[in-house]
């Protein structure tokens, strides 16, 4: 495990980084055409740099050098173990400047340093390298046919692919993106978040260092209207995998009606329950549970826990010891290592969020919130993205499933109980892509992620599966027959 620093020499790392500042394009770092675009620190408000920002003609150079590199085949169609020693050369790279993106990361999204020098950074190289190593071991297949014939079913890399990061998670969400994508042999262009382009911009520089071959790898930073929304109706893009709101998520699937019809990836909002039956037992275990998963990175997290659907018989004392783990929850400096809870990503979403609660408050910081609510209350039905636990009383187990089937989303769940049939029957009665028993999680690389309903649409992340998101399945049909021995239909 890394060690982790003080405060003042995570300081001092931050006011020393070398920052990329440009677009990423075939290969190395140019100047954009699009506007300047100043990235902040959300928790001081102090500009980190400025960056150029790409345009709609940045992305058409982009999407040709991608599909230039995806013809040619230097990577789509080179050996799958020389791609992945590739991807663990990067890796290697990744480790060896693992502060540096910490830092790099925390400084602009407004993330507790320790979230990401523990989780973040180490999960972003450990997901590049599962789906490095899953290059050479995920076999095509032979179908039944007659003794005329020979029946192959292969995958092919599905071409230009474009990434559109959400600013939660900068490098994870990159590297979930971009490890199946790059393993299948496609060209990717990376849109990141306006608020956390600097990560990505360095991954895709290591990257280039590690071998991937120019405009193999692009990040292209800049707004919706100016690069997502291209990207998006863009006639040579084969595909898009957005993370990101639901609302922004629907408008790839009308850019993809109207352009080209390229296939579209959809992992979007959620208003995740935590249900806690009558016979729950250890509920100090179900209170740090409950805890972590509301308000880890400040509840900005799509499968957050922000529904808490608890039996009554035990809801006071559970409330009890949620309350009193949230007291070592502290909420100050992200680059402090002793923070939980660092700096809402930016100013509108601080007022968005507050919009939800009875606080003047002010400033990049809110501190947990738990209350109690109606199910028709808004912060019930909502997603808030922020540290606010809406706790909802029931009477019974069977009135907690059906609540908790109550959304529009159906992203993950989760379920406490000693009792292993209701727990079983509560998971397989929720409607969500992901339901854990008697923990919260969302899985691990090996399980695929990805919701019901508004959560998601065409696809999942994580495990072999994503790898299906980023290739086309090809028949190819061959005909065994002697043409002597006359006509012979297959």
């Amino acid at each position: 495990m890394t060690d982790l620093l003080t405060q003042a020499e995570y300081t001092a790392i931050a006011a020393t980084l070398d920052l990329p500042r440009s677009p990423f394009i075939d290969g190395r770092f140019q100047p954009g055409r699009g506007a300047m675009m100043a990235t902040t620190n959300p928790a001081t408000g102090e500009e980190i740099t400025q960056i150029s920002t790409a345009n709609g003609a940045d992305v058409d150079l982009a999407v040709a050098k991608a599909r230039e590199a995806f013809d040619q085949g230097h990577w789509a169609k080179q050996d799958p173990e020389a791609r992945k020693e590739v991807l663990i050369r990067l890796c290697k790279l990744l480790t060896r400047s693992r502060r540096d993106l910490a830092v790099m990361e925390s400084i602009e999204s407004g993330k507790p340093i320790r979230d990401c020098e523990l989780i973040d950074v180490p999960e972003t190289i450990h997901c590049l390298k599962w789906h490095a190593e899953a290059i050479d071991k995920i076999y095509d297949q032979t179908a039944p046919t007659g003794d005329g014939a020979l029946a192959m079913i292969v995958r092919e890399p599905i071409g230009v692919v474009a990434a559109v990061l959400p600013w939660n998670f900068p490098l994870m969400m990159l590297a979930w993106k971009i490890g199946p994508a790059l393993a299948a042999g496609c060209s990717v262009i990376v849109k990141p978040a306006e608020q956390t382009s600097l990560t990505a911009l360095r991954v895709a520089e290591l990257a280039h260092e590690a071998g991937v071959p120019r405009g193999v790898l692009q990040v292209l930073p800049g707004d919706g209207p100016s690069v997502g929304e291209p990207l998006g109706r863009h006639m040579d893009v084969d595909m898009v995998s957005f993370t990101g709101s639901t609302e922004t998520g629907r408008r790839f699937l009308h850019y993809a009606a109207d352009s080209n019809l390229k296939k579209v990836v959809l992992e979007c909002g959620g208003k995740n329950p935590a249900l806690v039956f009558d016979d729950a037992e250890n509920l100090d275990h179900v209170a740090e549970h409950v805890v972590n998963a509301a308000f880890w990175n400040a509840g900005q997290n799509c499968s957050a826990t922000s529904r808490l659907i608890v039996h009554s018989t035990v809801k006071p004392a559970l409330m009890e010891k949620i309350e009193a783990r949230l007291r070592d929850w502290k909420v100050s400096d992200p680059l402090d290592p002793g923070t939980h809870i660092g700096a809402l990503i930016d100013a509108g979403h601080c007022a968005k969020v507050r919009s939800y609660l009875d606080s003047a408050d002010d400033g990049p910081f809110v501190a947990p919130v738990v209350v109690e609510v109606r199910p028709d209350d808004p912060r019930a039905k909502e997603e808030i993205f922020g540290p606010v636990l809406s706790v909802i009383e029931v009477a019974s187990n069977d009135e907690a499933v059906q609540l908790a089937n109550d959304t529009a989303y159906g992203l993950t769940a989760s379920v406490f109980s000693a009792g292993g049939r209701s727990a079983i029957r509560a998971a397989r009665d929720i409607r969500a892509g992901t339901v854990t028993v008697n923990c919260y999680g969302e899985g691990n690389i090996a399980t695929p992620f990805g919701g019901y309903k508004q959560s998601g649409f065409g696809g999942r992340d994580n495990g072999v599966h994503a790898h299906d998101q980023y290739t086309e399945l090809k028949t190819i049909w061959i005909d065994l027959t002697d043409p002597a021995d006359g006509d012979n239909v297959a």
